[in-house]
């Protein structure tokens, strides 16, 4: 999950990568559950998890440093909204990741931190990825493409909602 390949010649190439991004994280936390329910601590399906966690955090940075500001000026009512729910979706990460410390039952923690992904996605894929391609100048998506396929979040940030 860590490296990505982008491909700018395709009709959509930046949505469709980084919608591609929310099903790897959403599958690396299925699959976590997934074990969970058989019953096993499976060593892989931890180490999924943590990589789609990682993952979400640093497609979190990617969105608020590198998208969200390109589109601030067409969309900017949405983007506080998305700002705000990124907010809640990294203290649910750290919920579940404190449940995993913690050696509990992280199954609520899973359901919670899915349910938020899943409600708003459903509201950033329609409203920002169709229109990143469109949006952002060929500097910028330049820029995010470099991101994609080898950037990493800088140690100790966190999502803007956090920072206020």
């Amino acid at each position: 999950m860590e490296s990505r390949s982008f491909q700018l010649g395709q009709l959509g190439a930046l949505g469709a990568a980084l919608e591609r991004e929310h099903r790897e994280i959403d599958r690396g936390i299925e699959a976590f559950q997934a074990a969970r329910q058989k019953g096993a601590e499976d060593p892989e399906a931890v180490a999924a998890l943590q990589a789609a966690l990682r993952s979400l955090r640093r497609h979190i940075y990617l969105e608020e440093e590198f998208l969200f500001p390109a589109m601030e000026g067409e969309l900017a009512v949405p983007i506080r909204v998305m700002v705000r729910e990124h907010g809640e979706i990294w203290q649910a990460v750290e919920r579940l990741e404190g449940e995993l410390r913690k050696r509990a039952d992280p199954a609520g923690a899973c359901k919670e931190l899915l349910a938020r992904l899943d409600r708003h996605n459903a509201k950033e894929e329609p409203i920002f990825y169709t229109r990143a391609d469109l949006l952002l100048d060929a500097g910028q998506i330049a820029q995010l493409k470099e991101f994609l396929e080898s950037g990493q979040m800088p140690a100790g940030w966190t999502c803007e909602a956090l920072r206020r």
